[in-house]
C-alpha cells in the first residue's frame, strides 16, 4: 500500500474539525504509507514537547491510541514516533511515560493481513518491549542513560559502590531489551523498520557507552569491595562480557546495511587474565586456596583492562559526538532557511497608506518608521547593557 489511505485522510480531517493540531500531526506521522514518519511531522511534535501550553498526556495518549490500529504500519510508526520524542523531545515527555503504570501492551500484536504483516509484527512486539524498558529505566534512576554525562567526572564513573551495584543491572536490562530486537540485515526491507533500527542503533551507542563506564568504575573499586559486593560485581562483569559479544553482532548488522564504517565504534576486549584475577580475589575472600599473585601483577592486569575499556569508551563517544555535531549543523541550516524565508516574506509585504493607528506617524511633516525587528538576530546592546 502506498500513499495515505482514505482512513488516514478521514482521521486527519476529524482532528482538523476538532481543532487538535497535535492529534492531527500524530495521525499524519503514523499513516499507512510504508515509510518512516516524515521529518516535518516529527519536528513539529518535538516543538510541541517544548511548549508549556501543550498537554503532554494528550500527546502521549494520541500515540497510544494509534497503536490500537490493526495495521502493522500504523502501529510501528506510532512506536517510532514515540521513540523519537523520547530521544529528541523535551525531557518532560519521557518523564510522563515513566510515570505511567502501563505503556505499550503489544506482546500479542499480530497483523494477519499478509506475509509482511506477520514478519513485521514480530519486530513490533520486540520494539515495544524495548520502549517499555527504556521508560522503566528512567523511572528507576530518574535519568536517561543515553543522555547522561560521561567521562571521568561523569555519572557512572563517579557513582559509589552501593548505588553502582544497583544501577548497572538496570542498564543491563535495557541493553538486553534493545539487543532482543535481533534483526538481520536481510530483514531490514522497508523504510518503517529501517527507521526503527536507526533509532535503536543510536541508542545502542549511547547506552553501551554508559554501561562501559559503569564497568570501569566497578573494576576500579572491585579489589576494595566486601565479599558480598565482590560476588555481585563478578556476576555483573561476566554478564557484561556476554553483552559485548552481542553488541558486536548488532554493530555488524549496522555495517551490513550501509551505515558508514566511521560511524560504527570499535570494541576493545579486556584481557582474559582479568576475569581470572577477579575470580581468584573472590575465592580468597571466601577462604578458598588460590595461587599466589602479587599486588603488582594484579594492578597491572587491572590497569590493562581499564585501558582497553577506556579505549572502547572513547570510540563510542567519538561516534556520538559526530552524530550530535551533524544534528547541530542540520538544525542551524534549518534555522537559516527559516530566516531567509521570513525575510523574503517581509520584503514582499505590501506597504499600506498612513492612518491614525499606523505605526508610521506624519506629525510635523516628518515620517517616523518603527525599525523592522529581525526575530532571528541576537539582541543589540546599548550603554553596556543587553
Amino acid at each position: 500500500m502506498s500513499g495515505q489511505s482514505i482512513t488516514d485522510r478521514i482521521t486527519a480531517a476529524q482532528h482538523s474539525v476538532t481543532g487538535s493540531a497535535v492529534s492531527k500531526t500524530v495521525c499524519k506521522a503514523t499513516t499507512h504509507e510504508i515509510m518512516g514518519p516524515k521529518k516535518k511531522h516529527l519536528d513539529y511534535l518535538i516543538h510541541c514537547t517544548n511548549e508549556m501550553n501543550v498537554n503532554i498526556p494528550q500527546l502521549a495518549d494520541s500515540l497510544f491510541e494509534r497503536t490500537t490500529n490493526t495495521s502493522w504500519v500504523v502501529v510501528f510508526k506510532s512506536l517510532i514516533t514515540t521513540h523519537h520524542l523520547m530521544v529528541y523531545g523535551n525531557e518532560r515527555f519521557i518523564q510522563y511515560l515513566a510515570s505511567r503504570n502501563t505503556l505499550f501492551n503489544l506482546s500479542n500484536f499480530l497483523d494477519k493481513s499478509g506475509l509482511q504483516g506477520y514478519d513485521m509484527s514480530t519486530f513490533i512486539r520486540r520494539y515495544s518491549r524495548y520502549l517499555n524498558e527504556k521508560a522503566v529505566s528512567y523511572r528507576q534512576v530518574a535519568f536517561d542513560f543515553t543522555k547522561v554525562k560521561r567521562g571521568v567526572d561523569g555519572v557512572m564513573r563517579t557513582m559509589n559502590t552501593e548505588k553502582l551495584l544497583k544501577t548497572i543491572p538496570i542498564i543491563q536490562n535495557q541493553m538486553d531489551a534493545l539487543l532482543d530486537f535481533n534483526v538481520n540485515a536481510n530483514e531490514l526491507t522497508n523504510g518503517v523498520i529501517n527507521a526503527a533500527f536507526m533509532l535503536l542503533f543510536k541508542d545502542s551507542i549511547r547506552l553501551f557507552a554508559a554501561y562501559n563506564e559503569g564497568i570501569i568504575n566497578l573494576l576500579e573499586k572491585y579489589f576494595d569491595m566486601k565479599k558480598t559486593q565482590c560476588k555481585e560485581g563478578l556476576d555483573i562483569y561476566k554478564k557484561f562480557l556476554t553483552r559485548m559479544t552481542r553488541i558486536s553482532e548488532f554493530l555488524k548488522v549496522a555495517e551490513q546495511v550501509g551505515i558508514d564504517r566511521g560511524d560504527i565504534p570499535d570494541l576493545s576486549q579486556a584481557p582474559s587474565s582479568l576475569l581470572e584475577a577477579l575470580e581468584q580475589h573472590l575465592a580468597s575472600l571466601e577462604g578458598k586456596k588460590v595461587k599466589d599473585s602479587t599486588a603488582a601483577s594484579r594492578a597491572s592486569t587491572l590497569s590493562n583492562a581499564v585501558s582497553s575499556l577506556a579505549s572502547t569508551g572513547m570510540s563510542f563517544t567519538k561516534v556520538d559526538e559526530r552524530e550530535k555535531q551533524a544534528a547541530l549543523e542540520e538544525e542551524q541550516a534549518r534555522l537559516k532557511a527559516l530566516k531567509e524565508q521570513r525575510l523574503k516574506e517581509l520584503s514582499k509585504r505590501p506597504s499600506f497608506s498612513t492612518t491614525d493607528t499606523s505605526p508610521i506617524s506624519t506629525t510635523g511633516g516628518t515620517i517616523s518608521t518603527a525599525p523592522t525587528i529581525d526575530l532571528f538576530s541576537t539582541p543589540s546592546c546599548s550603554n553596556g547593557y543587553c
